[in-house]
């Protein structure tokens, strides 16, 4: 067999891998729901509850937060952040929480949050001009 032909299909095995690998993360987003009753990693989506107090002390352990969202089923659950808290975490629009339950609370290994704009001002100001 030719090098050429061998090279072609290990490049082949290799992208199927890759694929494969990245496939596994290719999740939908799901309700705290979805996560209680299927007890592996989930994303779920859903807005920070300000009316709740957020818990972050870097004395006692400065990879914990610990906080309460709601869903966008309306379903309020805590959350337990293992990373530090955030800058402007208090600012964000909607968060996308990565990880399962685990007794009730939500363990997150990951977020992503959607912060306001700060061109949304201009905006309003540049629509408000042409009407």
């Amino acid at each position: 067999m030719k090098k050429v032909y061998i090279a072609a299909i290990a490049m082949i095995f290799v992208a199927v891998a890759v694929f494969m690998s990245s496939a596994s993360d290719m999740s939908t987003y799901s309700s705290f729901a979805d996560a209680n009753q299927e007890g592996k990693k989930v994303k779920v989506v859903g807005q920070l509850a300000k009316d709740k107090a957020i818990v972050y002390d870097p004395l006692v352990d400065p990879n914990v937060t610990s906080f309460y969202v709601r869903d966008n089923n309306g379903i309020e659950k805590k959350v337990v952040l293992l990373k530090a808290k955030p800058q402007d975490f208090e600012l964000s629009e909607q968060v996308v929480l990565t990880g399962k339950m685990k007794d009730g609370e939500f363990i997150a290994t990951d977020i992503l949050m959607k912060c306001p704009s700060k061109y949304k001002d201009e905006e309003l100001y540049v629509k408000s001009e042409k009407g």
